[in-house]
């Protein structure tokens, strides 16, 4: 991994303001006079519709004052979100870091569709978010709503839809940046210019972040290879918003992103690359259009070094994959109390894994590729309809899925084929849909309820890739069918007091044909579809504030078991691998008027299983973060950041003696300590 390397420095990063986490809240839409006259980046406003699926919004001054600095973290405060793992972008693998709600685990795959101004996010091969390639400074905020999608780009949105904004005109300052250091002789550097371009703008942006990291081995599994985590990225973007008249803009994005990063042993590195770019149309008319095409190359690199001999014994020397897409959004008008949208989207992915095999000897033993392409083409159709109090909304989508050109190939060193696999095209077609009602009982009261359908294609990692985390190796299977929700949900939002709210949901969610690491012994997994995974639970979600304070809390009960039957009967019963039951955070912050800051957050996760046998247990955790910030003039402050403040120790991993025979543990953050300054 090239850490002695001079990196570029710095490119370049943005940056945005918004209001805190709120439960059913949309941003309030821009004013309709002065020089900003839509407030230029926006997209088309939100269905009145969206607040009956329990939406939940997270504020630009919440993404941007979080102790970490890392949107991963702040979708935290989200009940019911979770990663595959504990660790964050900077000492997890990539490929592990795969986003779900609603205790919907057993994977490292994203079961959420994570979109960046309508752009889905994740690897055309792997299905994890590179969150290290999104900047909070560079975003206006996010939306998180849960259960299964029928809108634009539906298919993939079984456990719910995490939409990220980037910032607008009126969020940007002309320049603005920031440079911190931190513990483990950490450095994080920002830096953004956003002047007006015409009767547009342009912003340029970089960021660039590195760190020696931490011991993620626990001191009595150190080995002579045992080595911190350390991580090194950087990214830089462009983002043109360009206005043809007063009611249509173009939106253009550019995103290049490197990380490097080693975990638990020297030599042990794996790296990510991303090369993106998007071009968006928005038109405000009475005939409203939103329409966007993107293309993605990415690219992985993973080296396994065996644990007992020090050697390299995997070299995931190369998985170049490309995803390309776009959608076309009509909203017509079809009178006052309706907001109907019809459209078209599809998505394209490809991709293939370059990997060798190693003796102890450091020599080749097997060269094997592998690889493949999925994609969807679907139609939707949603309306919203506004009955005085009461706002219905329903929408469907059908999507044409293909997977296709799957093979498996090995040779020998020399190149010479000794096995060959081509796997049988598929195809098919699912048709799927969702519903909701919003009543405003009162000023004070409104409820909800919802339900909803969705799918999801296996990625092409889960189909032909096998890894390896010593001492499992987990095998990939060319068979994995489709995961289909099924789910209902209803809740309350109460507003008892002026800037109090509590919202309160119960739900019920079943995942069919669900793919899981399934385990075949102490030592191999592989992954299959077991018959469902049923998630039930209760979500709150609260707020208030009072004048420079305030108090933002969540908190997630999920009672998710495994259904299975046949070779799986084992599992029936069980709770998913990596799906806590209790999970809950809670931010309370003070903002002075003259700029000084100060903020606690304090998140808890329950015990969760490592595996489907429910041996191996992460324990309970809870950690506290801080940040304090001190003004210094009219645009420079000093910020201090504390994360895990009391050293919790957070387990990542865990595999006990009885299903993986060596014991090793991961950890995540320890109490780390930042000081910066910030000019916006």
């Amino acid at each position: 991994m090239p850490f002695s390397r001079v990196s570029l420095l710095p490119l370049l990063a943005l940056a945005a303001p918004c209001p805190a986490l709120a439960q059913q809240q949309v941003p309030p839409p821009p004013p309709t006079d002065g020089p900003d006259i839509v407030v230029l980046g926006q997209p088309l406003p939100v269905p009145p519709g969206v607040p009956a699926y329990g939406s939940v919004t997270i504020s630009r001054d919440r993404l941007t004052g979080d102790a970490s600095g890392r949107v991963e973290d702040v979708l935290l405060d989200v009940a019911g979100f979770q990663q595959f793992r504990r660790a964050d972008s900077r000492s997890a693998n990539p490929s592990a870091q795969g986003v779900t709600l609603r205790a919907l685990g057993g994977n490292a795959s994203s079961r959420a569709l994570v979109l960046l101004d309508g752009v889905p996010l994740a690897d055309p091969f792997f299905g994890y978010i590179p969150f290290n390639a999104i900047s909070a400074d560079r975003l206006g905020g996010v939306r998180v709503t849960r259960g299964g999608g029928a809108g634009a780009f539906g298919a993939g949105a079984v456990a719910g839809t995490i939409e990220l904004a980037s910032a607008t005109r009126r969020d940007l300052p002309l320049v603005a940046g920031e440079a911190f250091y931190g513990s483990n002789n950490a450095q994080e550097v920002s830096a953004s210019v956003s002047p007006n371009v015409g009767g547009g703008f342009v912003s340029l942006s970089g960021k660039f972040e590195r760190g020696d990291g931490f011991y993620t081995t626990p001191a009595d599994q150190f080995t002579a290879t045992t080595v911190r985590a350390r991580y090194r990225d950087f990214s830089g973007g462009v983002r043109a918003v360009v206005p043809i008249d007063a009611e249509t803009e173009i939106q253009a994005r550019g995103l290049l992103y490197r990380d490097y990063r080693t975990l638990r042993f020297a030599g042990a590195d794996s790296s990510s690359e991303a090369n993106d770019a998007s071009v968006r149309v928005i038109h405000r008319g009475p005939w409203a259009i939103d329409a966007l095409a993107y293309v993605q190359t990415r690219n992985f690199t993973n080296r396994v070094i065996s644990a007992t001999t020090a050697k390299l014994t995997l070299d995931q020397r190369n998985t170049p994959a490309t995803g390309l897409g776009g959608k076309i959004e009509l909203r017509p008008p079809v009178g006052a109390d309706h907001v109907l949208r019809v459209g078209v989207d599809a998505r394209l992915g490809n991709g293939t894994l370059y990997e060798d095999a190693y003796a102890a000897s450091g020599l080749i033993t097997t060269r094997r590729t592998a690889g493949g392409a999925t994609s969807t083409l679907g139609a939707f159709v949603e309306d919203d309809w506004t009955l005085g109090k009461l706002v219905l909304t329903a929408g469907v989508r059908g999507d044409r899925w293909t997977i296709t050109d799957g093979f498996f190939r090995e040779a020998s060193a020399a190149g010479a084929i000794t096995s060959s696999t081509r796997y049988a095209d598929r195809d098919g077609f699912e048709g799927t849909g969702r519903a909701g009602a919003l009543f405003h009982a009162s000023d004070a009261i409104a409820l909800r309820a919802a339900a909803y359908t969705g799918f999801r294609l296996p990625t092409l990692n889960e189909l032909y890739r096998p890894f390896v985390v010593f001492p499992i190796t987990t095998q990939a299977n060319a068979a994995l069918g489709l995961e289909r929700l099924r789910g209902v949900e209803g809740g309350v939002d109460l507003t008892p007091l002026d800037h109090v709210t509590l919202s309160v949901t119960g739900f019920y969610n079943r995942l069919e044909n669900a793919i899981a690491n399934v385990t075949l012994s102490s030592t191999l997994r592989q992954r299959q579809n077991v018959d469902a995974i049923v998630a039930k639970g209760v979500e709150l979600t609260a707020h208030a504030s009072h004048g420079a304070f305030s108090l933002d809390g969540s908190y997630a009960f999920s009672d998710s078991k495994v259904e299975a039957s046949g070779s799986q009967r084992l599992l029936d019963g069980q709770i998913p691998s990596q799906s806590p039951r209790h999970t809950g955070s809670a931010t309370l912050a003070w903002a002075g008027k003259t700029g000084f800051g100060a903020s606690a957050t304090v998140r808890y996760v329950g015990n969760q299983y490592e595996d489907d046998q429910q041996t191996d247990v992460i324990p309970a955790v809870t950690t506290i973060d801080g940040v304090i910030t001190v003004p210094v003039s009219r645009r420079v402050a000093i910020v201090g950041r504390a994360e895990n403040l009391f050293d919790a120790t957070v387990i990542t991993r865990n595999v006990t003696i009885e299903s993986g025979g060596a014991n090793p543990i991961d950890l995540g953050t320890p109490r780390t300590l930042w000081i910066g300054v910030r000019v916006r």
